[in-house]
Parts: C-alpha cells; sequence; structure tokens
C-alpha cells in the first residue's frame, strides 16, 4: 500500500509545543519553524488532559499559524484520553494527527477508521511515532499501512529507556533504529522527522546531530525549544548549489519531454525520470 509520491513540503524544523501551555500556543505563531506539534501526550499532566484538549482544540480551530504545518499529537487510542482527543480535534482542521507509540499496523488502520466516526475529513494526515523495539522492528509494515500515513517521527527519549541505552555524542546506540527506520519511510515514500535533542546547554551537540540526521536522510528535526530552530533550519535546508543544479536537472527533463524524449543530457550525463523526481 505504499504511497505513490512523498508528501513533499519544507519539515526542516517541527517544534514540539504543549498543549496546557496557552502562551507557547500562541507564540508558536511567530516562530521560524517548518511545523509545530501541539502535544496532549507526554507534556501534559493527567489532571490536565482535557484543559489542555479543549485549549488546543480552540487554538486550531482558530488558525493564525501561517505557513507551518500544524499538527496534534493525541494519546493513544488504549488510554482513557485518546479517543476524546481525537473527537475534540479531527473536526477543528489540523493538517494531521500524530499517533505515539506506534508497534502495528492494527493501530494505524484503527485511528484510520475512528477518524472516520469523528469527522476528519480525507484531507487529514496521520503521523506516526516510532519509539520502542517492537514499533522499530515493524516499521516497515507500519509505513505502509495507509495511504493516509504521511510522516514517520523518531521518538528517541523514549527508545533510549525502552533499550536501557544512554544518550552519547554520536548516537551510536540508536544508529541501527534510525537508519532501518528511514530506509521504511522511503520504500513506502513517507517523509521521516529525527528525534529531539534534549540538552539545551549543548549547542555544538545539536547542530552536530541536526547534521547527522540530514546525512542520514531525516527530512527534518524534531525539537523541544524555539531555541534549537535554527540550528535545524540551517542543516537540513540544501545548499544554493543543490538547489540550482536540481532546477538545471527538471529544466534537461521538461525539455527532453517536450521533443517526446524519455531521457536527457545534461554535462554529460543521463537524466531520467528518477533523477527529475529526486530534483523535484
Amino acid at each position: 500500500m505504499s504511497n505513490s509520491h512523498e508528501d513533499i513540503r519544507a519539515r526542516r524544523s517541527v517544534l514540539y509545543m504543549p498543549g496546557a501551555n496557552a502562551r507557547a500556543l500562541e507564540k508558536a505563531k511567530t516562530l521560524e519553524c517548518d511545523g509545530i506539534i501541539l502535544d496532549l501526550e507526554d507534556a501534559v499532566a493527567p489532571d490536565q488532559k482535557a484543559a489542555a484538549r479543549k485549549q488546543v482544540a480552540a487554538a486550531v480551530a482558530a488558525g493564525g499559524y501561517g505557513h507551518r504545518e500544524v499538527v496534534v499529537r493525541i494519546n493513544r487510542l488504549d488510554t482513557p484520553w485518546g479517543r476524546d482527543d481525537l473527537a475534540a480535534i479531527a473536526r477543528t482542521g489540523p493538517d494531521a494527527i500524530l499517533l505515539p507509540k506506534v508497534e502495528s499496523v492494527d493501530e494505524i488502520l484503527e485511528l484510520e477508521n475512528a477518524l472516520g466516526d469523528f469527522g476528519g475529513g480525507p484531507q487529514l494526515a496521520l503521523w506516526a511515532m516510532i519509539e520502542t523495539p517492537r514499533g522499530v522492528f515493524a516499521v516497515d509494515r507500519i509505513a505502509d499501512a495507509s495511504p493516509r500515513l504521511k510522516v514517520l517521527v523518531m521518538g528517541t527519549s523514549d527508545l533510549a529507556k525502552e533499550l536501557h541505552a544512554r544518550h552519547v555524542p554520536g548516537r551510536e546506540p540508536f544508529l541501527y533504529a534510525l537508519e532501518r527506520c528511514v530506509m521504511a519511510a522511503r520504500a513506502a515514500g513517507i517523509a521521516i522527522l529525527d528525534g529531539v535533542h534534549l540538552d539545551l546547554a549543548d549547542e555544538a551537540g545539536l547542530v552536530a546531530e541536526c547534521e547527522q540526521g540530514a546525512a542520514m536522510g531525516f527530512d527534518g528535526k524534531t525539537l523541544i525549544h524555539p531555541k534549537q530552530i535554527a540550528a535545524a533550519n540551517a542543516a537540513f535546508r540544501p545548499a544554493a548549489e543543490e538547489v540550482e543544479g536540481a532546477r538545471r536537472v527538471l529544466a534537461a527533463w521538461d525539455a527532453a519531454l517536450a521533443e517526446g524524449k524519455g531521457v536527457a543530457v545534461l554535462d554529460g550525463r543521463l537524466v531520467e525520470n528518477l533523477h527529475a523526481e529526486i530534483a523535484r
């Protein structure tokens, strides 16, 4: 059930914002991030769940987030709050619903079916967090579970806890999981975001992690503080020469198509449909 093409849009920097914090929801409208995840799960205490849900639903419905992709992370459907989250959020117009700790295809299908019950239109996308060993092992099947599923999100904090692993420079304990998930996303034709960098005082470590994620093939990074946005935007922004090269490839390809040819030659190299898709 692979998606026929990737959901192409900028996701260099996607910032988690706690749903219980009204000031944060408002501040998100002014930040230079490509997306925001309004969080009803980990960032919200059980006794604040209902109030946060109401606040996030009102914020999404009111809009004002401009170009930023607006995603709501709900609680899992097997918790006391998940279905109420979905009922409150589905009709308010977010770009996507993010489901945490996904470990099976059935969880994606259950969420997809529930969206119909709660009025989520066909344009409402699904995102899935991969943050447990079972999720990592099942990620190839999860990534192909539904045409609605557009993005995988690495949850490296929970994964560290599950693995009894430590956060170390270079992220060696997580490389297998990260690479496996990137491969699954690419095979399914969907996007994938890297996990968060927890040490807000470690600017050099953040930059290194962003550059590592970009080199590994991630589309962007999830963030926990606005001060991290600039590093992510810089690392995941294509270099000027890459953009110019892509434009030249597309121009050559379009010219070939106009002449009825299925291949072009640019600077002595063949350009085929695959190269045009990469350039685009």
